[in-house]
């Protein structure tokens, strides 16, 4: 969090499940399963419970904890894909793709450059291609670099990086893989590396086309639930109310309305 805000925050770490006592309020957090320590809130209050979902998914991610089950009476749950057509593949089939696509460029000579959100996605993508290929060598934009060291001091095991070098100056990165963040989706930078293909790694290319965002190629990784993971969250919590946010939900609320929850949304800001 020091990284990711400005200026220079106050910041207090608590353990997943240990219980703050706010007046008459407990709050506790717990694993939300989206990325490095990603929470969900749990509040307790007047002999209810309420639980903040914030992001989260129900894959497994060798990057980050677990998603826990926190049972609740109401449930207040991302919607990002709260879309029947919303439908993930495992994670690890999903960058054994991105694997198998770096080798074909790599024998084509050209340099694969995947852009991907440069917190938790793109550490997964290093965890996920270290646990497949073990100890080969990965380029990453500078921008990445303090978040992966973040995730190394709390002992995720992530491929093994170099920072592409501001000038190219006698390098060659032919065959090499590069992770960058989507605002570097700019010919300006990944041109000079010469030969090069692009590809994006987002939930949202299993619904859109990668073209029409200006990459090559779309792998659907998704850091969020998908329709069947939302459906069976909410269940498996218990809550008898459900409040959607965060995506258009109007799909998630009519299903769950027919099954007798009390449900809405948050108006958005």
């Amino acid at each position: 969090m020091k990284l990711r805000l400005r200026g220079s925050p106050q910041v207090t770490g608590f353990e997943f499940g240990e219980q703050v006592e706010l007046g008459d309020v407990k709050v506790s957090f717990h694993p939300a399963g989206h990325i490095l320590g990603s929470s969900q809130v749990r509040v307790e209050a007047d002999g209810e419970v309420f639980v903040v979902s914030g992001d989260y998914k129900r894959g497994a991610d060798p990057s980050c904890e677990p998603f826990e089950v926190v049972p609740c009476d109401t449930f207040i749950t991302e919607a990002t894909f709260a879309r029947s057509g919303a439908a993930w593949r495992p994670g690890e089939e999903v960058i054994a793709e991105v694997g198998t696509w770096w080798e074909d460029n790599r024998r084509q000579g050209k340099v694969s450059v995947l852009y991907c959100y440069v917190l938790g996605k793109l550490q997964r993508v290093l965890a996920g291609l270290r646990a497949l290929d073990g100890e080969r060598e990965v380029f990453i934009h500078r921008d990445a670099e303090p978040y992966n060291d973040c995730y190394r001091r709390a002992g995720i095991q992530l491929a093994p990086t170099r920072v592409v070098p501001r000038k190219l100056a006698g390098w060659s990165l032919e065959g090499a893989l590069v992770l960058a963040p989507p605002k570097y989706l700019q010919p300006s930078w990944y041109r000079r590396f010469g030969k090069t293909e692009t590809a994006f790694a987002s939930g949202w290319m299993a619904l859109e086309d990668s073209r029409k965002r200006g990459y090559d190629k779309g792998f659907a990784l998704s850091d969020h639930a998908d329709w069947s993971e939302l459906l069976q969250t909410i269940e498996e919590t218990g809550a008898s109310n459900v409040i959607t946010c965060h995506g258009e939900s109007s799909e998630l609320e009519e299903h769950l309305a027919g099954r007798g929850l009390v449900v809405s949304s948050l108006p958005r800001a």
